[in-house]
């Protein structure tokens, strides 16, 4: 099977060097900082512009964060939809700062207005900072507890008939979701035992951050487990950053100069922070680095630098096209269906990546443009 291929949008500003922006953390969590974010501003004209870019290039979807570091991903994005043509975007959002009914309301309205281009990624959160700043002060295993009762709500809204639910976390009475559109896709992310168990029972697709392939087969091994003992499969996709040039020596030398631009200071500030997430995959992409400046190739190709300032997801695939090309095939083998990239900065590494890495991809036979796809459905 083809892989699908997404692009990320940074909106919380760009940058050829600050590789916090996109995912910036601060001294108390996830930070709101304005002065950290004057490269480019993520606003709705650059958005478009990475938008247009990235559907004229062949990506699919784009994944938009959420977070209060950056514009609200819902709105943003519905905007973009009237900018673009086929584009879809995968909406990152958190489950239970609002209701599950309302939610659904918003993402029907979303497919109807876009014609069908929204795709959800579940964001359960792993920075309590972050969550109280929402008004959420639950703990962890409460949010992943929620987020299933949430989930199974919106599925079941989805049928069209009045929904009743009595749970731990919700109480919901003669609520209906008239007329249903298409069902928008659900990607669920983690790495925590409680990730994999609600992945297993509500998501269509299960994605990671970029592990090495023996990590990230071992995890896919483990979601698989759990969703046969749900009785479903899942799909795989998974989060990497890309440079990517015509030559080895190339990518290698644009991964030391963005190393060569962080400061000792900006990498201990950044570590402080993520030493302290509650979240597994973090814990997983810090223990990667171990806060080092050097050996950051974690795995052929695969280079941790990235997360020594950047929250989230940490890795990027650095070599040649051909060699990038390489490790795609790699995750495929194992199971990765989907692929979402990024770069720095996002508008010029979209053109790199697509008119670079992508004919490579084509040329293997791993990649089939949207376009295509929709003529020739699987």
């Amino acid at each position: 099977m083809a892989v699908r291929l997404h692009w990320f949008l940074p909106t919380n500003g760009d940058s050829r060097t600050d590789l916090s922006l996109g995912n910036a953390v601060g001294a108390h969590g996830a930070r709101i900082d304005a002065a950290s974010t004057t490269a480019r501003k993520g606003d709705i004209d650059y958005m478009a512009q990475v938008a247009r870019a990235a559907e004229a290039l062949g990506f699919e979807a784009a994944l938009t964060p959420t977070s209060s570091w950056c514009e609200e991903a819902w709105v943003i994005t519905a905007a973009l939809t009237q900018l673009t043509r086929t584009f879809k975007f995968l909406v990152a959002f958190r489950p239970g700062l609002q209701s599950p009914t309302l939610a659904a309301q918003a993402a029907a309205t979303y497919q109807r207005v876009s014609g069908g281009r929204l795709l959800l990624n579940v964001v359960v959160g792993g920075d309590a900072i972050e969550q109280r700043r929402y008004g959420d002060t639950i703990g962890k295993d409460s949010r992943y507890a929620r987020a299933d009762e949430f989930l199974a709500i919106v599925r079941e809204l989805w049928s069209g008939e009045e929904v009743d639910f009595s749970g731990e976390w919700y109480e919901i009475e003669g609520a209906r979701l008239l007329d249903p559109p298409a069902w928008p896709t659900v990607y669920l992310d983690g790495s925590s035992a409680a990730a994999l168990a609600v992945a297993a029972r509500r998501a269509d697709v299960f994605l990671t951050w970029g592990e090495p392939p023996a990590a990230v087969a071992a995890k896919l091994d483990a979601a698989r487990e759990a969703a046969d003992r749900e009785g479903r499969e899942l799909g795989f996709g998974i989060r990497l950053h890309v440079i990517a040039r015509d030559t080895a020596e190339e990518a290698w030398a644009v991964a030391d100069r963005m190393l060569a631009g962080l400061s000792a200071e900006q990498i201990a500030a950044a570590q402080s922070i993520q030493r302290v997430s509650e979240s597994e995959g973090q814990r997983r992409m810090t223990a990667l680095h171990g806060g080092r400046t050097d050996h950051l190739e974690v795995a052929p190709n695969l280079w941790a630098g990235i997360g020594l300032v950047r929250g989230g997801a940490g890795t990027a695939l650095v070599g040649s096209h051909e060699e990038v090309a390489d490790r795609v095939a790699e995750y495929h083998d194992l199971g990765i269906e989907e692929f979402i990239f990024s770069g720095y900065p996002h508008l010029e590494e979209a053109y790199r990546v697509g008119e670079g890495l992508l004919p490579v991809l084509r040329a293997r036979g791993l990649v089939v443009d949207p376009g295509e796809r929709l003529l020739h459905p699987a």
